[in-house]
């Protein structure tokens, strides 16, 4: 069924914005709470070439604009690299105006030829640039690179007017819908909210006074609901008007971005600062929603190769001893093989020396715990102290099973029934999982919480940075003085 929906205008009455209305169209089947698209194609980026090409061709018709000696545009090469250098990396959401740029552009642009005059003047100082020279390739290269840009930006907009993003609005339905209407009188945004979701299982929020009952958009309560606007609108952009929106849905913003869609948090209470990226008068910044984290990017391997080949090489002698005490104490079997849940839900064979012997397989897949094991041999004891039995990871890691930081890895049994508990525990293997982590120099190891254990471990994937990773192996090197046990 597909509803015609209206926006109020300022004075009350109905308004007609001529936009598609939202479609929520019942399911053919009966497979309710299927989730949303997973590892959709992410929205393609508006292509940064036509800026580049636009700043290029200016440089060069300043450079042929210079008058005297014919070998004068042999500085077009110059010019050009240094303009290119200077100039903006990415594209705002929302295209420019000319004025807008113009203290920027010309203020790059003047640094180039300040830079270029200093070049000539040093390498060649009987071809030096006069005044008049430096002011003509300016004003020339100016106002080929403004006109450049406007005619760049211009295109893009009218791109976004005719094809706008569907967008939903997550927050309380009173604030919701006032920033849906906002975005759609402003159709330079190139958004189109198609949708308010207010609640269902991802969490609810408390009215908010006049105001909640609008009804200019369609409000989405369900995950079923939310899941077909998804996929029959093809929504690519998500705006998030409330403070308590990512705590209380995080699974849902988790979802959203990993189906490609781009998360924004909107500020509709206060004024926009200066220099912060606008929508419709409104303050909004990106947020990563987990979902996008480079958890496989190849500087974060880079690292877990390196370290982990060169500590095998060092630890090697005492992983030689340790197996054979292990032999000698405990007889044979030294090292414990374990399946456990990697990244995507992929399963891999967990390494460690064996500290303790299961009664059977289905005790080793369904145990929790056996730290307070009084039986251990005294040297099992002391590998698991000592962290020691864990050393045998770093095997995994070079073979790239795991990483050196990441979420803990569980058993495929506790996997599931943590899954079906706490909220979020899913989520942990959008990442690599890892022998230590965020949770882990937090003192969450063992026998502790759940819901803190996945807690931090997507806080960790939300803010992943190489440095991170750097920060939490230095602090796990110091805990491992003062030893706890795992």
């Amino acid at each position: 069924m597909t509803a015609e929906r209206t926006v109020p205008s300022p004075a009350g009455q109905p308004r007609d914005l001529g936009l598609s209305p939202l479609r929520v169209l019942p399911p053919r089947t009966r497979r309710a709470g299927a989730p949303l698209p997973a590892r959709r194609p992410a929205a393609r980026p508006a292509s940064g070439l036509p800026l580049l090409a636009a700043d290029g061709t200016a440089a060069l018709l300043g450079s042929l604009a210079l008058p005297g000696a014919p070998d004068r545009p042999l500085l077009a090469a110059p010019l050009v690299a240094v303009t290119l250098l200077l100039r903006p990396r990415g594209l705002p959401p929302v295209p420019a105006g000319v004025l807008d740029e113009l203290p920027s552009v010309c203020g790059r642009i003047a640094v180039a030829w300040l830079a270029l005059a200093a070049l000539v003047a040093a390498y060649a100082p009987h071809r030096a640039l006069s005044a008049g020279s430096l002011l003509l390739g300016f004003t020339v290269q100016a106002a080929a690179g403004c006109a450049g840009r406007g005619a760049v930006h211009w295109r893009r907009r009218a791109a976004l007017r005719n094809r706008p993003r569907a967008a939903l609005v997550v927050g309380p339905a009173g604030v919701a819908q006032r920033v849906a209407a906002a975005v759609l009188r402003h159709p330079r945004c190139g958004v189109r909210p198609v949708g308010v979701v207010t609640g269902g299982p991802f969490g609810s929020f408390p009215l908010d006074g006049p105001g909640t009952g609008a009804t200019a958009l369609p409000v989405l309560g369900t995950e079923e609901e939310v899941r077909r606007a998804v996929v029959q609108n093809g929504v690519r952009e998500v705006l998030v008007v409330h403070p308590s929106v990512r705590a209380r849905q995080a699974p849902l913003l988790r979802t959203l971005a990993a189906s490609g869609c781009a998360v924004w948090e909107v500020d509709p209470r206060s004024p926009s600062p200066a220099g912060c990226d606008q929508i419709a008068g409104f303050s909004r910044r990106r947020l990563e929603a987990g979902a996008q984290r480079p958890g496989g990017t190849p500087g974060k391997r880079a690292l877990d190769v390196v370290v982990s080949g060169v500590l095998l090489l060092a630890v090697s002698p005492l992983l030689l001893a340790c197996a054979v005490v292990l032999r000698v104490s405990d007889g044979p079997g030294v090292v414990f093989r374990q399946v456990r849940v990697g990244q995507h839900g992929r399963t891999f064979t967990l390494l460690k020396f064996r500290t303790h012997r299961p009664v059977s397989e289905h005790e080793s897949a369904t145990r929790w715990s056996v730290a307070d094991e009084r039986r251990m041999p005294w040297f099992c004891r002391f590998l698991r102290r000592t962290s020691l039995d864990e050393l045998l990871q770093l095997w995994n890691v070079f073979r790239g099973d795991m990483s050196l930081v990441g979420p803990r890895p569980e058993r495929p049994y506790f996997v599931t029934r943590f899954s079906e508990t706490y909220p979020g525990y899913a989520a942990r293997h959008r990442m690599p999982a890892g022998i230590t982590g965020l949770a882990q120099i937090h003192g969450l190891r063992g026998d502790t919480s759940i819901e803190d254990r996945a807690r931090f471990d997507n806080a960790y994937i939300d803010n992943w940075s190489l440095w991170q990773d750097v920060c939490i192996l230095l602090r796990t090197a110091v805990t491992l003085v003062r030893p706890t046990g795992s």
